[in-house]
Parts: structure tokens; C-alpha cells; sequence
């Protein structure tokens, strides 16, 4: 969108407002949004609206900068406890507990699931959000019983984004304004996983390359560079560790 719209609670979108419709992809609503059959779409929340056109999705950015938890979104949970069948974990500070079964891991059984300790990170997928009962999270596709990339995370580093900025850069590369992953990948190897949550875990070769990379996150993230700043800044933090 050429420029910033903000929606408020109840208004309904105008077709003008939604992503282009020369496609055969099914239009995708994301968090904010809610459709009214037959083909009224009505904002659920305050915030930017937001659209893709080539996945031809369209979500709203909470103009508050705090992460609600939504159906199928990736996250980095942090580990506060365990229970006899679950593990319950955080998503962000100062928010509710969300449960992990202990069996929800690929190929667990009560005697192979992963031992996590309090303060342990997983990557994970949203498998149940809704007003009435506790958020859940798994770290595999009931579908398939594989991981699918999910799973504990060990070692590395983590950083806090807002969720606006972990949001583009899950879009990939130069999408959403963002090609910061794909500049550092081109100066060293490292391992990422970036929750929707605002958190993104970071893993390379040694702990200065790692910061190296945090810093270039959280600085394009605050200062909100450009693609071409973003270059500037990995080549002089990146490439000199």
C-alpha cells in the first residue's frame, strides 16, 4: 500500500483496501480481521492495515505493538515450568502462561520427550487461541507427526523486535523492506528462528558474530533503516567480526 491506513474496531473494508484480485490464491485474512459471509470483511482491532499481494493476504498491525497470539502463527517460547503433561511457557512478558504438551514434539513418547528445564526455548507453531480457554503450542504438524523445523532451540542468543518487525521478516527477502537475514547470510552462516511473538533466536560461530547479528536486528528494527542502510550496517557489523 502506498500509504498508511489505519482501521479502527467494526469498520468494514472497502474492496480497494484488499490485495490485488488478478490471483487464483484464496484471499488470506490474518490477526485484526474477521469475515461476514457472504463477503463483508470487518476490522476486529485498531491498528495498520496491511496487505500482500502476492501470498494476497491481508492481516492489521496492532498499533500497540503487543503480540496477540493467533492460529498458526510461529513463536519462541520461553519455558517457566513443567506439569505432568505439559510444559508451561511465555511468549511475552507480563502475559498469560500458554501450554506445550510434553508429547507434542516429533516421535515423543512418555519416555523420549525432550527433558526442558525452566528458562529452555522452543520454536513452535499456535495450535489453539481463542477467548475462552489457556493459548496452545506444539512443536510438531499433527498432520505429519514431523517437526517441520520446530522443536527445542539450544544455544545461541536471544533478541526482542517489535511484532511488526518480526512480521516482515518472516516475509522473506526484500519483502516487507526487509533483506537484513539474506545480507548477513551472504557474510556469514548462522541459524535463525524468528517468532511472530517479537522474539528471534540467533545461533553462529561464535558469541561476538552473534551479537553482531542481534545488533543489526534491533537497530533496524528501532531506526527502521532501509534496504540499502540495512546493507551498510551488516557490512559494518557483520563482516568485520
Amino acid at each position: 500500500m502506498s500509504s498508511t491506513v489505519i482501521v479502527l474496531p467494526g469498520q468494514e473494508l472497502s474492496p480497494d483496501q484488499l490485495p490485488s484480485q488478478n490471483t487464483t490464491r484464496t484471499l488470506t485474512l490474518g490477526p485484526g480481521l474477521r469475515h461476514i459471509p457472504p463477503v463483508t470483511i470487518v476490522a476486529t482491532q485498531a491498528g495498520e492495515l496491511c496487505t500482500d499481494s502476492k501470498k494476497n493476504a491481508i492481516w492489521i498491525e496492532n498499533l500497540g505493538g503487543r503480540y496477540l497470539p493467533h492460529t498458526g502463527d510461529l513463536v519462541v517460547a520461553m519455558v517457566q515450568r513443567s506439569s505432568t503433561d505439559m510444559y508451561h511457557c511465555t511468549l511475552t512478558p507480563h502475559t498469560p502462561s500458554v501450554l506445550l504438551g510434553q508429547l507434542a514434539f516429533e516421535g515423543a513418547t512418555k519416555k523420549t520427550r525432550p527433558q526442558l528445564n525452566s528458562g529452555a526455548l522452543v520454536y513452535a507453531r499456535v495450535s489453539k487461541a481463542d477467548k475462552w480457554s489457556d493459548v496452545e503450542i506444539e512443536c510438531v504438524n499433527p498432520a505429519t507427526g514431523k517437526s517441520d523445523g520446530l522443536g527445542p532451540l539450544k544455544g545461541g542468543m536471544l533478541f526482542d523486535v517489535s511484532p511488526a518487525f518480526a512480521r516482515r521478516l518472516m516475509m522473506g527477502a526484500g519483502k516487507g523492506g526487509v533483506s537484513l537475514l539474506e545480507e548477513i547470510g551472504e557474510k556469514v552462516r548462522f541459524e535463525v528462528a524468528v517468532g511472530r511473538n517479537g522474539k528471534v533466536w540467533v545461533d553462529s560461530s561464535s558469541i561476538a558474530e552473534t551479537v553482531a547479528i542481534g545488533r543489526c536486528l534491533t537497530e533496524t528494527d528501532e531506526k527502521d533503516l532501509d534496504l540499502q542502510a540495512q546493507k551498510k550496517l551488516v557490512n559494518k557489523l557483520v563482516k568485520t567480526v
